[in-house]
């Protein structure tokens, strides 16, 4: 049985023979099965130094940059290169109208220059390994509702083991819905200080309007370092720590790209579910994925509105605005690719040729049709479950208030544990002031109403928390608008979460019963209460099922295509995509080169709309043609190009690698032709957007005159 089992999983974890090289997030220590092609398309490098625990190899260069991007080493002093949008949040909240960084940008000239980050980490992989066969093994005959708990058991004992003596932090990850999994040992480092940024106007340049299109001329990078003990070892912020030493920094080149040039994609990619069936399709693109767009435009439209009216409420709302409308638009893109591309059906020919397989094997057979039966229930609680996350949890109070119910938990228990009280108290009390730095009063009321009338609205009345009724009785009026706006009143008047004197205040003397009555903290519980007494139960079983039966349709593939082998879906741990710089025609008559340059970006201006302003001292530069040794063969400059790598979210601020292993630039966006491709590669239209390091090097060197960053990388010259 051991070989059957681990004959089985060296088969699922390499190489799909028949897949396109540009498809598929590889991990780094099976790539001996991807060499021969990455040869081919241009690599010079070895997979030892791509990959090794016993040696500095690219692995050790690449960082897991705040758990949802990535990043790059690029010098000897720890000095760190990711996206403007990755270090959004820190740059935002180092800017004020008196010192307005995120406009104005930022570059550290001196160390002593360079700002701290609390609450910010980087983590570099020390390595993985195969735990498959001890897991499954002890998995094995587990009743499924004792799994959980067994695997939080066993994992604690796998991570324990692997990181005892150290400083290390591990995690064990499952591949193929539970068919292998694989411990990650991570070296994390808390004290993380901006270093540089260019301002908005440029790190942003275009908006949402251009956000996931092509052609862009967005300069989306922000520069960042790793500062550890005198021991070279991670450290909390303090100002006798230093820059960290690295065991590997990526050297740039600065050789212009061409078309058809092999490129690296390095990273941590968030999430894919590339397996999926047509049920879930189905339900993302008939309620799910709607659902989300209409409740977060909302709440984008009534900040939008008040971010308007001063400089300091923008800069204070600016970075909460940009993460919901980066996915707002997503999922809009993601139902409208899906629906194009005719994924559903696509899946329903899949299905339909696996069930023809199956009919004969009792462990298959049942496989789909149990999960058919699994989605005709969750479709009766899938919308419910998004608006608990994107509506009820969205309101800002509302979400605030929930935070408190561990305390109120703590201090409604029959033998109240002190130390259980204190350790909510000190979570409170470190969570205030970044609360109430983007908690806007005007805003918030206004997202109360319209999401709780949209809740009540769309939401079957035989789901509704006894709650409800109560709203609507106490808070009657003409429309039910004026019902919920009446409602959000109320709660905005009469509840303590409204002003942080208030709350800290309560948190110096918590009172149970003073917190159980507060019209915010009463309103989101019920809600929360509603959903885990009478909606988790459905979702739970649910994903009980579609896990185990999904993880059956995976092994099932891969028999009934035994002539292929899979790769895993993306989970946030370190994989390594290949591909070309491919330009891409999206429709008929039109065709759009490989990158773009300078000009474009001076072709877009529009002085009228702040997502298209051009700072004076960029077109100063451009105008005299002051581009240094930056410059492309037609005298501009390079911003951005594109390539056929396979990334998706967490990608952001990963190294674009060329062959020789030196970086060309940072990956930022996919394309909207191919936003469908979480769930489905695309090979036609699936693009990586980047921008390139001459764009990068020339705003460090030339606009931002920060010779000391540009002196401290080793650059290859051209």
């Amino acid at each position: 049985m051991k070989k059957i089992t681990l004959a089985f999983l060296a088969f699922c974890l390499i190489i799909v023979n028949s897949t396109k090289a540009d498809e598929g997030m590889w991990l780094p220590i099976l790539l001996k099965n991807n060499f021969a092609e990455m040869q081919r398309l241009g690599l010079k490098l070895t997979t030892e130094q791509l990959y090794d625990i016993n040696n500095a190899s690219m692995k050790d260069a690449i960082v897991w940059f705040n758990g949802g991007c990535t990043s790059e080493i690029v010098s000897d002093k720890g000095l760190l290169l990711t996206n403007h949008h990755c270090g959004y949040s820190a740059i935002a909240a180092h800017s004020k109208p008196s010192d307005n960084i995120l406009d104005n940008g930022f570059w550290a000239k001196s160390l002593a220059d360079e700002k701290e980050n609390p609450n910010m980490f980087a983590s570099i992989l020390v390595r993985m390994e195969d735990v498959s066969y001890r897991v499954n093994k002890a998995l094995a005959g587990v009743d499924a509702k004792e799994l959980e708990a067994k695997k939080t058991e066993l994992f604690k004992t796998i991570q324990k083991e692997a990181t005892e003596k150290t400083t290390y932090e591990a995690s064990v990850k499952s591949f193929f819905k539970d068919n292998a999994w694989y411990l990650f040992v991570f070296e994390k480092f808390t004290d993380i200080r901006l270093v540089a940024t260019p301002p908005q106007s440029i790190g942003k340049f275009g908006g949402d309007t251009d956000n996931w299109m092509w052609p862009r001329h967005t300069g989306d990078f922000s520069m960042f370092r790793i500062y550890a003990n005198k021991d070279n070892n991670p450290a909390p912020y303090s100002k006798d720590n230093v820059p960290y030493h690295p065991k590997k920094f990526l050297n740039i080149s600065t050789k212009s790209l061409q078309e058809g040039d092999f490129t690296m994609v390095y990273g941590f990619p968030g999430r894919t579910n590339r397996y999926e069936t047509s049920f879930g399709i189905q339900t993302a693109v008939d309620k799910t994925n709607p659902a989300t767009v209409d409740l977060r435009d909302i709440r984008l439209r009534e900040w939008k509105e008040e971010m308007d009216k001063s400089d300091s409420v923008r800069l204070l709302l600016s970075s909460r605005y940009a993460q919901i409308a980066n996915y707002w638009k997503y999922y809009i893109g993601q139902t409208e690719q899906l629906k194009r591309l005719k994924v559903f059906e696509e899946k329903q020919n899949s299905e339909k040729k696996f069930n023809e397989w199956a009919k004969n094997k009792p462990e298959y057979a049942s496989v789909l049709s149990t999960i058919e039966n699994a989605y005709v229930d969750y479709n009766k609680y899938a919308l419910h479950r998004t608006y608990v996350n994107e509506c009820i949890m969205a309101s800002s109070i509302g979400g605030y208030a929930l935070s408190f119910q561990d305390l109120a938990k703590a201090m409604k228990a029959e033998k109240q544990d002190t130390a259980e009280i204190n350790k909510a108290l000190r979570k409170l009390k470190g969570d205030v002031n970044a609360f109430y730095k983007s908690f806007n009063v005007i805003a918030d009321q206004k997202i109360l109403a319209s999401l709780t009338e949209m809740f009540y609205n769309n939401i079957p009345k035989d789901q509704h928390p006894a709650y409800m009724a109560e709203l609507m009785k106490k808070n009657n009026a003409k429309t039910t608008k004026e019902t919920f706006e009446k409602f959000a009143a109320n709660v905005f008047k009469k509840s303590f979460f409204v002003h942080k004197e208030d709350v800290v205040k309560f948190l110096s003397k918590p009172d149970l019963k003073q917190l159980q009555n507060d019209p915010a903290y009463l309103f989101v519980k019920s809600f929360y209460d509603n959903y885990t007494t009478n909606i988790k139960p459905h979702t739970d079983a649910f994903n009980l099922i579609n896990n185990a039966e999904g993880g059956k349709y995976i092994k099932g593939l891969m028999e009934m295509n035994a002539d292929k082998k899979f790769y895993p879906d993306a989970n946030s741990t370190l994989r390594l995509t290949y591909g070309q710089v491919q330009s891409y025609s999206p429709k008929d008559a039109i065709n759009y080169k490989y990158y773009t340059t300078l000009t474009g970006v001076m072709e877009k201006e529009d002085a009228k709309n702040p997502e298209f302003n051009v700072p004076s001292k960029l077109k100063e530069l451009y105008q005299k043609k002051d581009f240094g040794p930056y410059a492309n063969k037609d005298n501009d400059i390079t911003v951005a190009f594109i390539t056929n790598n396979d990334i998706t979210g967490g990608n952001s601020g990963s190294p674009v690698i060329n062959g020789n292993g030196e970086l060309i630039g940072l990956a930022f966006d996919g394309n909207w032709e191919a936003m469908s491709g979480d769930i489905y590669y695309d090979s036609k239209y699936k693009r990586t957007i980047c921008v390139d390091i001459h764009y990068v090097l020339f705003m460090i060197d030339k606009f931002g005159g920060a010779s000391n960053l540009i002196n401290e990388m080793n650059i290859i010259k051209n």
